[in-house]
């Protein structure tokens, strides 16, 4: 069952056979159904998510209560707020299922005592978390640098199948665009 997940720790950090066994016994597994909830707002981030399967989303409610998308999970990667999960905080943030989708958990409860354990995983988060600063900050490089159809098509060359798999509104949230705009562009696409 976290096949996924320990194949993903190794292309940072290697195991050995106790250290796998022991996260397997501490991890907790949930199958959320579409539209279900990991976290809502007002909540506080209790636990790190490892998307096995399908995908969600990580979105915040503006005040005219547009939902904004600030990001996806799809299979073999994390989704948490950290503020709310490093400082036992309410959450801005939902997570949600956008299809039905298993994840493995990591709860807070038991973070520091498994890092205590097996040290190597504090640098495994490191990495990640290194990544996605990196991924975060290029997000903000193309808001900043590039139109809104180059957003798009920058986006849909980096993750064709992403585009098809979720709903326009979804992708229009996330890209900071509206789906009418994403309908024009795919509309030029096709002549």
């Amino acid at each position: 069952m976290y096949e996924d997940l320990l194949n993903h720790i190794e292309k940072y950090i290697r195991l050995n056979d106790a250290e796998r066994q022991l996260l397997v016994s501490v991890m907790r597994y949930e199958k959320v159904p579409k539209k279900g909830f990991l976290l809502k707002s007002g909540k506080v981030c209790s636990s790190r998510f490892f998307v096995l399967s399908g995908c969600l989303r990580q979105y915040i409610i503006k005040e005219n209560e547009v939902e904004q998308i600030i990001q996806f999970g799809l299979p073999g990667w994390w989704i948490c707020d950290h503020h709310s999960f490093e400082n036992n905080q309410p959450s801005e943030y939902c997570v949600q299922a956008t299809e039905v989708s298993e994840v493995a958990i990591l709860d807070a409860a038991i973070q520091e005592d498994l890092f205590s354990k097996i040290p190597s995983l504090e640098r495994y988060f490191r990495l990640i978390f290194q990544r996605a600063y990196d991924a975060s900050l290029t997000r903000i490089g193309l808001e900043y640098c590039m139109s809104g159809e180059e957003r798009y098509h920058q986006f849909a060359k980096n993750f064709p199948d992403f585009v098809q798999r979720v709903p326009q509104y979804m992708l229009a949230s996330f890209l900071g665009l509206t789906p009418e705009f994403i309908s024009i562009i795919r509309a030029k696409k096709g002549k």
